[in-house]
């Protein structure tokens, strides 16, 4: 028989790449259109201490049948890493995640019901609870303080245990197998799915010389004729600019994400979002720069001047005590979680215009004294009752929750941000005022 004629005999049997591969390919899977993993995605969720990978969508050549599916057709593994507790060398320690639902849908994404939908993507979801799956690492460290990012190589991995079949043509039995079961890692190789941090437009305000990259989300049905509240988050100094680590300020911690979700502000109300990351050269110079920036961005958009609030993690108060004492009147109200204490000079400046306030801190916070949080509470309230409020309004105008360890649902004591925005009345506070 003549050699091209073998070849394409060969080639219509799929029998060519046998033939020609090496040896020590044998052993492998069989690959190509229509036989085993096509691909994996990571989906992510932002948590109370930041983002996870919280799923991963699988992909195959056919609709899968999803009736020979359970939590042990997958392994899924990822790095222990915790940018606030481990070393950066611990990205390489890798831990098996707990599998809780394990489903097939027709697009990457997750399905709240948990119910399987005709589609060639099974979707393997993972516990919270997990130690592993974070995505935020250390950037960088020019100070004492380091900088956090996005991990751009994500370390997530996923072995199929079991059989997969395709849906059957006649709803009996298993259907054609499209994978077989194996020990082989599929590490991810389609981009990964962000929700609601992907949906956030990014962009940069220059100003003086300055350059303050910020994130925005507007409502989904967004009418220029409406006026939104405005919440402007200032994020801690980690999540600062560093000129590597864009974005990062929406992933690394709950504040950002919770106010598009109304199982965390209790209310299904419309929120415009500004996330600027701050650029960690001192509050003076960057509080100007960030009310400089809310200006113009109220000018622009669709904003309620009288429902612009701020909340603050960590060194974000500094810039949140400035503003509000530079600025009377920019915000409506603010919450401060875990921050800097406020001077007397700028609580006195604050309280001419008499801002609510809401300040938490952890009893037990490891970076900055709890003395802080206290202070400031103490600081405003006799600000306010000087300019001539009475105490119990006073009292009610500036509000001070101390958080106890067992408060915390990760023991980062320092970040009361958490408990903060596990508690909706209080975010529905801010929104009230």
């Amino acid at each position: 028989m003549p050699t091209r004629r073998l070849a394409t005999v060969l080639a219509a049997a799929g029998l060519v790449g046998a033939l020609i591969a090496p040896a020590s390919a044998a052993a492998r899977p069989a690959r190509g259109p229509g036989t085993g993993v096509q691909g994996v995605t990571a989906i992510t969720d932002v948590y109370t201490y930041g983002q996870k990978v919280a799923a991963v969508a699988v992909e195959y050549s056919a609709i899968v049948n999803p009736r020979t599916l359970d939590p042990d057709t997958f392994t899924v593994t990822d790095s222990v890493y915790n940018f606030r507790y481990n070393p950066i060398e611990d990205l390489d320690e890798i831990a098996d995640r707990t599998v809780t639902r394990v489903y097939t849908n027709d697009e990457i994404g997750t399905n709240p019901d948990g119910r399987s939908r005709p589609g060639r993507y099974v979707i393997v979801e993972l516990a919270p609870t997990d130690p592993g799956g974070n995505t935020v690492m250390v950037s960088r460290c020019p100070t004492a303080l380091c900088t956090v990012k996005v991990n751009p190589d994500l370390p997530t991995e996923v072995v199929q245990n079991e059989n997969v079949y395709a849906r059957p043509g006649h709803g009996a039995g298993h259907g054609r197998l499209l994978a077989r079961g194996s020990s082989t890692s599929h590490p991810l190789t389609g981009e990964t799915v962000n929700p609601l941090v992907d949906d956030f437009a990014q962009d940069t305000y220059l100003r003086g010389g300055m350059v303050l990259p910020y994130a925005y989300h507007l409502p989904e049905d967004y009418d220029p004729n409406r006026a939104y509240p405005l919440v402007v988050i200032l994020p801690g100094h980690g999540m600062g600019w560093d000129g590597d680590n864009l974005g990062v300020q929406l992933a690394a911690d709950i504040p950002a994400t919770a106010w598009l979700r109304p199982d965390r502000t209790g209310t299904d109300e419309d929120v415009i979002v500004l996330a600027p990351q701050n650029q960690r050269v001192g509050a003076p110079a960057e509080a100007a720069l960030m009310v400089a920036l809310v200006e113009d961005f109220m000018d622009s958009h669709a904003v309620d001047p009288d429902r612009v609030y701020a909340s603050t993690v960590s060194y974000g108060s500094t810039l949140a005590w400035e503003a509000m004492a530079t600025r009377p009147g920019l915000f409506t109200a603010a919450l401060v979680t875990g921050g800097f204490r406020v001077s007397a000079d700028q609580a006195t400046r604050i309280a001419a215009d008499r801002t609510p306030v809401w300040i938490t801190h952890g009893t037990n916070d490891h970076l900055l004294p709890v003395a802080y949080g206290r202070d400031s509470a103490d600081l405003l309230r006799d600000a306010y009752v000087a300019a001539g409020v009475d105490p119990a309004e006073a009292e009610d105008l500036v509000r001070y929750t101390e958080y106890a360890n067992d408060a915390f649902s990760e023991p980062d004591y320092h970040a009361a941000f958490g408990p903060s925005y596990e508690d909706a009345s209080i975010l529905r506070w801010l929104l009230d005022r």
